[in-house]
Parts: C-alpha cells; structure tokens; sequence
C-alpha cells in the first residue's frame, strides 16, 4: 500500500502537488494542524484540505481538477425561468458561519445519494471562519423572505474563486449562488475541486493538474471585488 508523509509541525513543507497517490485519486499528505496560513499556503499551491471527524488532516490535490470558467456557464431553460422569477435577494458575506453550517449538514446530492456534508469538520469550521474574518473566504448567500435559503462558500485568491461547498433549502438557491459568482463577481476560474455529474451539467470541465497549477501561478497577483 502506498504510503504518503506526515506533516510535523515542525517541518511543514507540502510535497509537489504531483507527487499524489493516484488512488486514492490525489491524495498527498496527512497532518494533525489545521491552520488559516496552512489553508492558504495549501491553495496556492493545487492542495486542499478534505477529511472527517476521526481522521487526520487529509491534503489533496487530484489530477484531473474540476474547474468551471464563467463564460461557460450552462443556463437550461427551466433555470432560465427561475433567474426571470428572481425569487432570491442575493447577499454576500452577512451570514459565512451559517451558510457553513447548512453545508454541513447531511443531505442528499444531486445524483440521489447521501453527501458527505460531514467533512465540514469543527476544526474546518473554526478555520474557515477565521479566513472569513481576514477577507479571504466569503459566502453568497441567496435569502427568500428574510430567510437564508441557499448559498456557497469558498475563497479568493487572486482574480480565483476555490469553491468549497453550497447549499439549497428552496429550489435552485446554490445554482442562483453559482450564477452570481460567475456573472457578478467574474473570477478568471472557479475551482470546483472534484469532477460530479451535476457540476458538468452546469458547465464544469476537468482540466489537467499541471494545467491548473499553471493558471494559480499566472493569476495570483490578479484580484476581483466581491
């Protein structure tokens, strides 16, 4: 069985990103800290943390990454209809705590089986929260008659959305989240992590590793308002 390297605190140096398992697809290194720099420092580089209570820190890079351009988003006529209702108010970073919160709860996916909402860990939450506070995560957040109906969450750095994980207790709220990102916010890419059947229907493609590292490095120094 192929092994991969502990990260000790007091040497944490991430491996190349393409020096990942294969299977399990991507997976790099292991760790006992989670930390805001850790998650960051991961990002830049094509790695993100991704594990559940019980287990280690678990860093990943797979090959290939899931990415959706903006301009490539798919509106189906059905979704058409929903933006011509324009059910939602659509805020951004009022509510980060709790649109996590609702990403992490158990729920079915899209192709009808149960998400692992549950990777959304304390320890994430309290990290994700402090890269809230500093400006570098943030949440769209779609409201329906004063309620938090739907939304994402995920990080920017450079002109790059990293999407985490979205949500919807009303009918198309995440896709209203996603629309938002790419039609109002217009990152050069946004980093959808791992290929879903659901994800491709929106207009998600996969692209090569060292494609993506690529892109990471030429649009760092970018930037985007949200």
């Amino acid at each position: 069985m192929s092994q991969i390297p502990w990260l000790e605190d007091t040497n944490f140096l991430f491996p190349k990103a393409n020096t990942a398992l294969t299977e399990p697809d991507g997976l790099l290194a292991a760790s006992e800290r989670l930390t805001p720099e850790l998650v960051v420092d991961a990002y830049r580089q094509a790695i993100f943390p991704w594990y559940s209570d019980g287990q280690p820190v678990l860093w990943w890079s797979p090959d290939p990454r899931c990415v959706l351009y903006p301009e490539k988003f798919h509106i189906s006529r059905s979704f058409r209809r929903t933006l011509n209702n324009n059910p939602f108010e659509i805020k951004t970073d009022t509510a980060f705590r709790d649109v996590m919160l609702a990403c992490a709860q158990p729920r079915t996916d899209q192709a009808g089986e149960d998400d692992a909402g549950t990777w959304i860990t304390r320890k994430m939450l309290d990290v994700y929260c402090q890269l809230h506070d500093s400006g570098i995560a943030h949440s769209i957040e779609c409201w329906h008659d004063g309620k938090l109906v739907g939304g994402m969450y995920g990080l920017v750095l450079g002109d790059m959305y990293f999407g985490e994980s979205m949500f919807s207790d009303m009918k198309d709220a995440s896709k209203v989240a996603l629309h938002y990102v790419c039609t109002a916010i217009k990152p050069s890419l946004i980093d959808a992590q791992v290929y879903s059947e659901h994800l491709e229907s929106l207009g998600a493609e996969i692209i090569g590793r060292d494609d993506f590292i690529k892109h990471i490095q030429s649009h760092l120094d970018l930037s985007i308002n949200i």
